[in-house]
């Protein structure tokens, strides 16, 4: 042990790195003696399982090493891991001309020579050690190396193998301990003991009693290591399976933020999602899967892309929780997860809810002013076979309908009623954008240890504009499809889409024509222009219309097919009073 430095209580001065410890020694410091008594090491090794290990993160991890060794057991310490180690989490396989490319991590001195060891071995330097050098045989061999006193030629050849010319002043006449760092049978990189000249040198008991600290700090090191790595490959798979990029819907403004849940819970399995339906019409969810990790990230990817095909059948919100309950029973019984599901129409600013055991949604009114949506909560998905309950409510425009998941409002020590009324005023603080609003939302929760992820999506309502909506009501008689052309082809060389005027006069013609033959009572005909050209037409009529065999002797029949051709895609629904039947062109 150094026993010709004064003895004293290590005390940390300033540092150009936090993972870069540098020390002076002053009096009273408690040093183990050399050789070391059988309880000073049991003490001292006890201490270092107290002291390493306290985060999963790799490079405290190492700086806890380094700074418990120096200048207890060493004048200085560092610590070098393989390089890919700190890049994927992955081992790399030994290269084939044996050399270990590595990065230091950290380090820690003491005595008069701190500052040319600060200089000489910087952090985060990649390094690649050639096989024959110490640092890359110790890696290779998994034991320990160990010079009493580094002589000329030794320094010559670790400063060459360094590639550093300063080092060899700085080594020549050391002590020098190398120990790998070895965990799970595979070396992660090499801890490097080194006492300056004047100090006790390093004997086979001090080999010992480094490898007994190595191996514990690795065992440390490799938890930290996979658990980055399960982390980084549960937000990687979670950031993949969130949309990338939500288009504001025609009549709605959309603003999202997704939180990872703290470091010690891990990735959660929230998610939110913005799909387009018939008539521009659109799908606003929020879900949440119970459980952290790949699992719960996983089973979100399956139940998102099992709700965005639920959403292209056109069912009502009910509808998709019921079915979406039964799939998840078939993906995983074990995983219980909740959603709220929410349809708008953009022209009668209708939105139609439901929810399965999901938070209830919270609308900010033009005045300022919040409201919790009544809504019945359901049973979470997966839980039961009973139908879903909805809702449908005419959002006031320049409103704000506001989706999230617990995470928000609720945490060990606040419950979700006290979460929610919390949310309620941080919404109703005068912000107009909505970007805004979500940063201070998300910015106003508590960064904890076991806070749980957080998906938010925040959707503006605004009334449709002339440019946006043209809307006739024509009565079922034969000269309503003239009619009906001229409206069009004027409202299309209104909007600069004359390019699809002749197109559009022929497929509106087509539908008009149908509900005129097959309908009792006013055809209602609606222009919609958002990121495409939407055509519908309702009638009265609950008969859906259907494509006729071309092949048929009948005259009739064949408009469909006309539509079919021309249009980018085309269908109906049912609504109250009968049907809505749309055509969707492309806006070039």
């Amino acid at each position: 042990m150094p026993s010709s430095q004064p003895s004293g209580t290590a005390s940390v001065t300033s540092s150009p790195d936090r993972r870069y410890v540098v020390k002076k020694a002053d009096p009273g410091c408690s040093r183990l003696s050399s050789p070391v008594p059988v309880h000073e090491q049991l003490a001292f090794l006890n201490e270092a399982s107290r002291r390493i290990g306290t985060t999963l993160d790799i490079a405290e991890t190492a700086r806890e090493l380094v700074d418990l060794a120096v200048p207890r057991f060493a004048d200085w310490a560092a610590v070098t891991i393989r390089d890919r180690v700190l890049i994927d989490g992955e081992l790399p396989y030994p290269p084939a001309d044996g050399s270990a490319v590595v990065r230091r991590l950290a380090g820690a001195v003491a005595g008069p020579r701190s500052d040319d060891y600060v200089v000489a071995w910087p952090l985060d330097e990649v390094t690649t050690y050639p096989a024959w050098s110490p640092f890359a045989r110790c890696m290779a061999s998994g034991k320990p190396i160990m010079f009493t006193e580094v002589d000329a030629d030794l320094a010559e050849e670790l400063s060459r193998a360094r590639g550093r010319d300063d080092v060899r002043r700085l080594l020549h006449g050391v002590s020098l301990l190398m120990v790998p760092l070895q965990a799970r049978g595979r070396v992660l990189g090499i801890v490097s003991f080194h006492r300056f000249p004047g100090s006790t040198p390093f004997d086979e008991e001090d080999v010992t009693l480094g490898e007994e600290l190595a191996a514990r700090a690795a065992l440390c090191i490799d938890n930290a290591r996979l658990y980055s790595r399960e982390r980084g490959t549960a937000l990687a798979l979670q950031s993949s399976l969130l949309p990338a990029d939500l288009h504001d819907p025609l009549g709605l403004q959309i603003a999202s933020r997704y939180l990872p849940a703290s470091d010690l819970t891990g990735v959660g399995g929230d998610w939110y999602d913005v799909i387009p339906l018939p008539g521009h019409r659109v799908a606003l969810v929020v879900g949440d899967v119970m459980g952290h990790g790949i699992r719960a990230a996983a089973t979100m990817g399956q139940l998102r892309t099992a709700v965005r095909t639920l959403a292209s059948l056109d069912l009502t919100p009910a509808e998709v929780l019921f079915r979406l309950s039964r799939m998840s029973q078939d993906l995983d019984a074990t995983q219980i997860a909740t959603c709220i599901y929410a349809t708008y129409d953009p022209v009668t600013r209708a939105c139609t809810i439901a929810r399965a055991g999901h938070v209830p949604p919270i609308l900010l009114l033009p005045d300022g002013g919040t409201e919790v949506v009544d809504l019945p909560p359901g049973l979470p998905l997966g839980i039961g076979g009973e139908p879903f309950e909805m809702r449908e409510i005419v959002l006031p425009h320049d409103s704000v309908l506001a989706l999230y998941t617990d995470g928000l409002v609720e945490s060990r020590d606040r419950d979700i009623d006290t979460g929610i009324d919390k949310l309620r005023r941080l919404l109703s603080v005068r912000l107009r954008d909505l970007e805004d609003i979500c940063d201070a939302t998300i910015g106003a929760q508590r960064p904890g240890d076991e806070r749980d992820d957080i998906a938010l999506m925040l959707a503006r309502v605004r009334e449709l504009t002339p440019d946006e909506m043209a809307a006739w009501t024509l009565p079922a008689e034969p000269s309503a499809v003239r009619e009906v052309r001229h409206g069009v082809r004027a409202t299309l060389d209104r909007w600069g889409l004359a390019g699809l005027a002749d197109t559009s006069e022929l497929i509106v013609s087509e539908l008009v024509t149908n509900a005129v033959n097959h309908a009792r009572g006013p055809i209602e005909v609606r222009l919609l222009r958002g990121r495409s050209l939407v055509c519908e037409v309702g009638d009265s009529s609950f008969a859906m219309p259907t494509l006729r065999d071309p092949d048929t002797g009948a005259d009739a029949g064949r408009g469909l097919r006309l539509v079919d051709r021309l249009a980018y895609r085309w269908g109906h629904r049912p609504t109250p009073g009968g049907k809505v039947v749309w055509a969707e062109q492309r806006i070039l």
